[in-house]
């Protein structure tokens, strides 16, 4: 028996692979790539064509006092480290999470310290 959250689990894969099969992380415009668990939200700047990650960030090692203020902490890091290596431009991958909470805070935040997508 399938339970909902093995379901839901299940939908957000597909959503994530749909994506997936039309982004792609270059080296003019690396992938940022999102991933957002119970407790934590990691990101990272993904270069597809090499296979290397130029910045990466997570929730646990940014102050705040909530999941929202942490994830635009978390954004506004991962554009400071990816501006340090040269990246203005990315691609965002959302991970098959829906763009609204914390997913837009995190974005919204990276597009306001510096990142174009």
């Amino acid at each position: 028996m399938i339970t909902t959250t093995q379901k839901k689990a299940e939908q957000r894969d597909r959503r994530h692979a749909r994506i997936r099969s039309r982004i792609t992380g270059t080296e003019a415009r690396p992938r940022l790539s999102v991933f957002k668990s119970n407790r934590f939200m990691y990101a990272q700047v993904i270069n597809d064509e090499t296979g290397t990650t130029l910045a990466a960030v997570w929730t646990k090692a940014v102050k705040g006092k909530n999941f929202m203020e942490k994830a635009a902490a978390a954004g506004k890091e991962i554009a400071d480290k990816a501006m340090a290596k040269g990246v203005t431009q990315v691609v965002f991958d959302r991970g098959g999470f829906n763009y609204i909470g914390k997913v837009k805070a995190f974005a919204d935040s990276a597009r306001e310290a510096g990142l174009k997508f």
